[in-house]
């Protein structure tokens, strides 16, 4: 045995703990570095951005078309559907039973109040009047024995030779017989008439319309079709509605005595047909479409109008006097309400609110916001807002005022601004050329 103790094993020194490894420290270094990069590049995208914008703000003053507002008349107009009525439109019916036998017109033929038309067969009615004749000869033959008859009994009863009875029913028979002779003389011009009635003349003066019957057919008093229409073409009416809002107006003038003018023009508004006065009111009103009905007279010498024919009806209520008027594109509507571009002394616009008035198409009133004299916009309006600078064209400012209907034409002095407007300034060097280039590409 050895002496040697036994000791035990000595505990072996614990591991250090691995340090993290480099590689990943130095990703996200990198990470951060690029993205400094990158925001930094998109500063300077952004500010390249922002300079190069600079000179589209400050580009060269829009080109556009002013006119001043001026001082003038005004027609207050209401425009309307109408129709033309003819003053009468008879059908002519027979008023008695018999053959036609003669149709003296001709369809479509003006005719004149009295003229002959047609002709039924009278020999009936002849007949008939040669009865009554001979009635009428009877009775009065019997009425002049009657009257003999009563003379000698009226010189008895003054000697009392007679009974009083007896001259009493004399003097009655006396009366019968002039009752019967005057029924025989009534149905005599009973018969003449009836004579004339075969006969049929236009009852007024007109235009035939087609022909309803033909000769030999037999017509009746009672027929509802009749033998033909009668229209009267000159002098005609115009019936048209206006709305209640605007009947005031009307009212106000008919009641002072003043006469109020139309004007009629085709269905398609194209061409004027004729003039005439308006002479009445309906007495109710619509309550369906809250409308009145107005007459119009029309002389149609030309006779332009032809019966129901639809046409357009100009109403002139009255005329304002020294009204401010501007070119009617020179108003425009949108969030502010009605507005016009006002052009400053600094030859920039502002945005002016204005109350408007009657409009005739080429001009429209400024009731409140603007004085006669001031300057309006009234060409090149769709790149302008409030506060822009202006270059006013030097052409003639009225011709941008011209008639609503020449939309077109404005539509062309619009593109012509704009491509003025397009075109860069006379560069005063070489840099200054290059950004205003720039500038004007970019507008």
């Amino acid at each position: 045995m050895s002496d040697t103790p036994n000791h035990p094993a000595a505990p072996q020194a614990p591991t250090p703990p691995r340090a993290p490894d480099a590689p990943p420290q130095r990703k996200r270094r990198g990470r951060w570095i690029l993205a400094l990069i990158v925001l930094a590049l998109i500063a300077l995208v952004v500010m390249h951005v922002l300079r190069g914008k600079k000179p589209v703000r400050a580009a060269a003053p829009q080109v556009v078309t002013v006119a001043p507002a001026t001082l003038g008349a005004m027609p207050v107009t209401l425009d309307a559907l109408g129709t033309v009525t003819p003053v009468a439109t008879v059908t002519v019916l027979p008023q008695l039973s018999g053959y036609l036998t003669e149709v003296g017109y001709r369809e479509g033929q003006d005719v004149v109040k009295g003229q002959f038309l047609a002709q039924i067969d009278p020999r009936q009615y002849e007949i008939s009047k040669e009865q009554a004749e001979a009635q009428l000869a009877k009775d009065r033959a019997s009425l002049a024995q009657a009257r003999a008859d009563l003379e000698r009994y009226t010189q008895l009863h003054e000697k009392q030779s007679i009974a009083e009875q007896t001259y009493t029913d004399q003097k009655f028979l006396v009366a019968q017989d002039e009752a019967a002779v005057k029924s025989d003389i009534a149905n005599i011009k009973q018969f003449e008439l009836d004579l004339i009635y075969c006969r049929i003349t236009a009852p007024v003066s007109g235009r035939v319309g087609l022909r309803l019957v033909d000769p030999g057919n037999y017509v009746t008093a009672s027929s509802s079709t009749g033998i033909a229409v009668i229209t009267q073409m000159k002098p005609t009416t115009v019936q048209f509605t206006v709305p209640q809002n605007s009947l005031s107006d009307v009212l106000q003038r008919v009641n002072a005595g003043a006469q109020l003018p139309i004007t009629v023009y085709s269905s398609d508004n194209t061409r004027q047909l004729a003039t005439g006065m308006l002479y009445a009111i309906s007495n109710q009103m619509a309550t369906a479409t809250g409308t009145v009905t107005l007459r119009a007279s029309v002389p149609n010498d030309d006779e332009a109008l032809f019966p129901n024919e639809f046409v357009n009806v100009k109403l002139l209520v009255d005329t304002m006097d020294n009204a401010v008027l501007v070119p009617t594109p020179a108003v425009q509507t949108g969030a502010p309400g009605d507005y016009v571009y006002l052009v400053n002394a600094n030859n920039t616009v502002s945005v002016h609110k204005v109350t408007l008035g009657p409009s005739d198409g080429q001009h429209t009133v400024i009731v409140e916001g603007l004085a006669a004299g001031q300057r309006v916009v009234t060409d090149g309006l769709d790149r302008l807002n409030d506060g822009a600078k202006i270059q006013p064209s030097s052409g003639n400012p009225r011709a941008a005022g011209a008639a609503s209907g020449a939309h077109g034409a404005s539509a062309a002095r619009m593109g012509n601004a704009s491509h003025a407007h397009a075109k860069p300034l006379p560069p005063a060097s070489g840099a200054s050329a290059a950004s205003q280039s720039t500038g004007a590409q970019a507008s």
